[in-house]
């Protein structure tokens, strides 16, 4: 018996009907579940790759979700192999491509890459399509080239957006808006830089530090929303129901909060996250095979209001060299140190 033979030689067929968009989604489900365990699947993150594809333009990423979920339930009650078999009755001849593409882009690894543990499942995946070589290989090619081009894209615009300031000379930073000034808190000599752009300025350099301010103009109409639900609850939500799914979530798959706190007597009340974030620092490290690999890090972040601007300041602890992190309570009392420190630089107008 080997590996895969669960997926592709079951002999059952799931009872439930599946559309053949349903059947796409059915086939990235499966190759997501094949390799781990059905309760590490995210079918949010699933939901959000499927959204791309042209075959799902037509529905939201809600039912997207929904569809998925159904289809881990599927595979939760009647394993992924009958799961499987309704996914290739029920694929159109039209959908075929798109079935294969699915489980390709499932499989891609950060470096836009299949890894050589997941080839031999691809090989089966296609061989149980029944595809050509040659019509595999495009698929594949296609696929890469298509994130390539999405991840250029991402790139140029974030190139036209942001503007990296060089000269250090006026020692400190300005808010375009006059909102606040900030002495700079990085070397040149170490590799300072400041990223700037709308709303958010961000000081970095090579040795790990890594300080930024976002800022947003706070509307008089969000006052009565405010009172309604008190601070603490509205700058909950602001944090962690909005900035961090949209900021880090959304770039890190993988993060999590791990400690939450409102800090009533700091800042006439501000509100205090401590995210976890496997490789998403900001910094990388080099493997011996070439490859640049981002390190781990923990993530604090500190939003607050201050005149006619609401603010969310962050920092991060990168972990160097097989560095292990003290416990979640020390490690958010450190960082929330260190913002509260840099805060204290900030001159607010």
């Amino acid at each position: 018996m080997t590996k895969y033979d669960k997926v592709f030689n079951s002999p059952k067929t799931s009872e439930e009907s599946l559309s053949p968009e349903e059947a796409v989604a059915a086939i990235a489900t499966v190759t997501a579940i094949a390799d781990s365990f059905i309760e590490e699947v995210d079918a949010e993150s699933l939901a959000g790759i499927l959204w791309e594809f042209e075959v799902f333009e037509e529905y939201s990423e809600d039912e997207i979700t929904e569809i998925v979920d159904r289809l881990i339930s599927i595979a939760e009650e009647e394993g992924i192999g009958p799961l499987f078999n309704a996914a290739k009755v029920s694929l159109s001849d039209e959908l075929v491509l798109d079935g294969f593409a699915a489980g390709v882009i499932v499989l891609l690894d950060d470096d836009l890459a299949i890894p050589k543990p997941k080839q031999a499942y691809l090989k089966k995946l296609q061989a149980a399509l029944e595809l050509e070589d040659e019509e595999a290989e495009e698929i594949i090619k296609e696929v890469i080239a298509a994130f390539k081009e999405a991840e250029d894209e991402e790139y140029a615009d974030d190139e036209d957006e942001t503007v990296v300031i060089e000269d250090f000379s006026e020692q400190t930073y300005q808010s375009p808006l006059g909102n606040f000034t900030v002495p700079i808190p990085v070397d040149p000599q170490q590799g300072g830089r400041i990223q700037s752009q709308e709303g958010v300025v961000g000081f970095s350099d090579d040795i790990g530090t890594l300080l930024r301010i976002d800022y947003y103009p706070f509307p008089l109409e969000q006052l009565e929303e405010l009172e309604s639900v008190g601070q603490e609850e509205y700058l909950q939500t602001i944090l962690v129901d909005k900035y961090v799914p949209q900021a880090i979530f959304a770039n890190v798959p993988d993060a999590s909060v791990e400690y939450t706190e409102y800090l009533e007597n700091t800042l006439r009340g501000a509100y205090y996250v401590l995210i976890d974030m496997p490789k998403g620092s900001t910094i990388s490290k080099q493997e011996n095979n070439g490859t640049a690999i981002r390190l781990d890090a923990y993530r604090g972040l500190l939003t607050f209001i201050s005149g006619e601007f609401l603010y969310i300041v962050s920092s991060q602890h990168s972990f160097i060299d097989g560095e292990t992190p003290d416990s979640v309570e020390e490690e958010a009392e450190d960082i929330k140190e260190s913002i509260l420190e840099f805060v204290e630089t900030i001159e607010f107008a």
